[in-house]
């Protein structure tokens, strides 16, 4: 197999409440902290949110999984998704913690757990709890 060309995928956010964006992304959903910068240039801290995947899809699939989680059209064009233990727990507290639940844990088709939060940083999220392995699941974080 050939050398892979991509080491690591970083999704880079710009938040305007940077402080907040931290607290909630760090403390609250719990990614570790790999690496914090701080200069007269401003402040990035990079947190570890474990395996990273691209997920490419079509507009006509992006619809169809906003339409079993939501019931609309809720995404814009980039939706970040995490892999969570219990969703049901995680959706609570990152509610708790200042988020925004679009829509509660729903059971999708592809036999997972998944719920949508609009969280600090205008980023649409995606908790989701793999409750099994279906023969021929499909993608739907």
């Amino acid at each position: 197999m050939a050398e892979k060309k991509v080491k690591q995928l970083r999704l880079v956010v710009t938040a305007d409440d940077y402080d907040e964006a931290l607290r909630f992304y760090r403390d609250v959903l719990g990614l570790p902290e790999e690496a914090a910068f701080s200069s007269e240039g401003g402040h990035v801290t990079i947190l570890d949110a474990g395996r990273a995947t691209l997920e490419i899809t079509d507009r006509r699939h992006a619809e169809y999984i906003d339409d079993v989680e939501v019931g609309s059209r809720v995404a814009g064009h980039v939706r970040v998704a995490f892999e969570v233990a219990d969703s049901a727990a995680v959706t609570a507290e990152l509610h708790d913690a200042g988020a925004q639940v679009v829509a509660e844990p729903t059971v999708t088709p592809w036999n997972s757990l998944n719920a949508r939060l609009d969280g600090p940083a205008g980023l649409h999220l995606t908790v989701f709890q793999n409750l099994g392995e279906e023969e021929g699941g499909e993608s739907g974080a």
